[in-house]
């Protein structure tokens, strides 16, 4: 989120200015149309907030350089030349990208700070400190950023919700509450605890899924090139003799011309559907559609609607607490979870079925259909007890070990799917392969038997090749899943 600062004109003629966050400077000045309908103003100048590189003397010493972000080139050479330096020069730096930090980055900073927190520094003096030893530079420009904000007295939500685009949207509102919740220690060491557990389980999943899906490209291209090269190559030296093709082989022939007559028709349709799936994935509707579907697909839906609930109860515990009403809590948490389904029927269903009817935690949840049934039945309890708050953190420990176990066990499956499709798919390969040994030659004038030997041998020896070629596809020991 970039920061920009505006001038503008009220109906009386005073000046007034401000700062506010826009991804870019199209949504700045939306965000400004929709301020100025409760107080009409005319916007004069839009300025972002840029990283301006400088040099700099004072006196005889050597020259300094440096870069320093501010809204203008004049706003950095005033406050160097207030600081008694001689502005040798202050231009704008052209290319500012500096990119996302790494999660492991983001978690060092959340754990260090919850640790300096208990030896009671104070918190000015923590982020001085990160801001010197963190080695990713965008993490260690956010952060003194943020220092900056926090020493002017801007509140802590706003100022870390200014960088959800580098550290996360649900870290920078669990930071921000943190500031205002009494209990800085516990929600710092939870959000790293969070941020930890999501990245180990996408790392599972990609575990899990990047190598079989690699092998069964690999296989796929290698069964093409077998039935659009090589064995057409082979078929048709029979074929140039008047041998009369078996069915399986005269079937495969005949596909295998199809496939070469059709290829640039059949790659645009591939091509249009990836990009077509792209796009919809990305629109607000497709997203939340793939969201809803992903809950349902048979094995990984379970384990993916597991997680999502143990999310939630992980960011409630945290939260509950702490944040003074409940509703934000169950809302905050089903934004955690990143699901849209998920989020929208809590926040549509469940809340409003707490805040209109004044039904209790169960009866929402029940009602919402995202709760399985022994998360409902733990909640209930917790409820009945008054023990919610243990109740969510337990659930959340329960979800976490058992999507473990099961995940484990999904790798497992998969590549015992993946080993038997290489093996359908080599068989009948060498079934196809090998009926050409039946073949029974016409005696034809200017025919030789030592031809049809060539050709037989030639076939056979193209067979070994290719089975030995996907022998070598990519294949993942059984126990690599339990490292």
């Amino acid at each position: 989120m970039a920061e920009f600062r505006f001038q503008g004109v009220v109906p009386s003629g005073k000046v007034i200015q401000g700062t506010l966050t826009a991804s870019n400077l199209t949504d700045a000045k939306r965000k400004l149309q929709d301020l100025s309908k409760g107080r009409p103003f005319r916007v004069q100048k839009i300025e972002k907030r840029s990283t301006f590189l400088y040099k700099v003397q004072k006196g005889d010493d050597k020259p300094i350089m440096g870069e320093q972000k501010a809204f203008s080139k004049d706003e950095v050479a005033s406050g160097l030349t207030s600081m008694g330096y001689k502005v040798l020069y202050v231009r704008k730096k052209w290319f500012d990208f500096q990119g996302k930090p790494k999660t492991t980055d983001i978690v060092t900073f959340v754990r260090l700070s919850a640790d300096l927190l208990r030896e009671q520094l104070p918190y000015n003096e923590i982020l001085q400190l990160l801001s010197n030893d963190i080695e990713s530079t965008p993490l260690r420009s956010t952060i003194k950023d943020i220092a900056a904000d926090l020493r002017q007295g801007k509140e802590a939500e706003k100022v870390f919700a200014k960088h959800e685009g580098t550290l996360g949207k649900f870290v920078a509102k669990m930071l921000g509450l943190a500031s205002k919740s009494g209990n800085m220690i516990d929600l710092y060491d939870s959000t790293a605890k969070f941020i930890e557990r999501q990245q180990e389980f996408r790392k599972s999943m990609k575990s899990a899924m990047i190598m079989p899906s690699i092998t069964l490209i690999l296989l796929f291209l290698a069964t093409l090139f077998y039935v659009a090269y090589i064995f057409p190559e082979t078929a048709r030296m029979f074929s140039k003799y008047g041998i009369e093709l078996p069915p399986m082989t005269a079937a495969t022939l005949e596909f295998s011309d199809w496939l070469v007559e059709n290829i640039v028709v059949i790659t645009f349709i591939h091509i249009a559907a990836f990009v077509g799936a792209f796009f919809y994935w990305k629109s607000d509707k497709g997203r939340f559609n793939i969201d809803k579907w992903v809950l349902k697909v048979p094995v990984l839906g379970s384990l993916i609607h597991k997680t999502i609930i143990e999310i939630f109860c992980r960011v409630f515990y945290s939260l509950y607490s702490g944040s003074g009403e409940n509703i934000d809590v169950i809302r905050i948490a089903s934004e955690a979870t990143g699901n849209r389904y998920f989020e929208a029927q809590v926040k549509n269903v469940a809340i409003p079925m707490m805040l209109k009817h004044g039904k209790g935690l169960h009866e929402s949840f029940e009602a919402s259909g995202v709760f399985t049934k022994t998360a409902l039945s733990r909640f209930h309890a917790g409820a009945e007890t008054g023990t919610v708050r243990a109740t969510a953190l337990q659930l959340a420990n329960y979800y976490e070990r058992d999507t473990t176990y099961k995940l484990k066990a999904i790798v497992e499956y998969v590549q015992l799917f993946i080993a038997l499709l290489i093996m359908v798919v080599m068989t009948a390969i060498t079934i196809v392969s090998s009926e050409t040994a039946l073949i029974k030659p016409k005696q034809t004038p200017g025919f030789r038997g030592a031809e049809i030997t060539l050709l037989l041998a030639f076939t056979s020896s193209i067979t070994r090749k290719v089975r030995a070629w996907l022998s070598l596809l990519p294949r993942r020991e059984k126990n690599s899943s339990t490292r």
